[in-house]
């Protein structure tokens, strides 16, 4: 079996758990990363982790955040393979009650991963995700 294909079955179980981190489960997903002192995570809901603790707990607190969802789509934006390293970068189109909301609403990121091959599969080293999937005013970086 080649990178590519072993990364494309490790693609699909992260789909896979993913769907079940938007019904507020987050165990699968922390299965696909790494769980090394160097993985990082960036999600819309708070500063950068470090480390496995760091971002076994953020992923913790964001899976809270979401219950009662789904996937609804990837859109596959770029993919890139070494026998190394890889990165995927799409589109997750979900669905889900958020916070403290009622209803299931429909909601995209755009999702940057970077795998690893550890132990004879690859793992999550890296993720980063957040709501931006349209064009911005420049001024929309200015904090005030």
């Amino acid at each position: 079996m080649s990178a590519v294909d072993d990364l494309d079955q490790v693609i699909e179980q992260c789909q896979l758990a993913l769907d079940e981190f938007v019904k507020g489960n987050p165990e699968p997903m922390q299965e696909m990363f790494s769980h090394t002192e160097d993985v990082s995570l960036a999600n819309p809901f708070g500063p950068p982790a470090r480390g496995w603790d760091e971002v076994a707990a953020t992923m913790d607190r964001a899976a809270s955040n979401l219950r009662e969802g789904g996937m609804v789509a990837f859109e596959e934006v770029a993919k890139y393979v070494t026998p190394e390293l890889a990165y995927t970068v799409w589109l997750e189109q979900q669905k889900a009650k958020i916070g403290g909301g009622q209803d299931v609403t429909p909601f995209t990121l755009r999702v940057t991963m970077i795998y690893r091959p550890e132990d004879g599969t690859w793992k999550v080293v890296h993720r980063h995700a957040d709501p931006i999937t349209t064009p911005q005013p420049a001024e929309s970086v200015i904090q005030e």
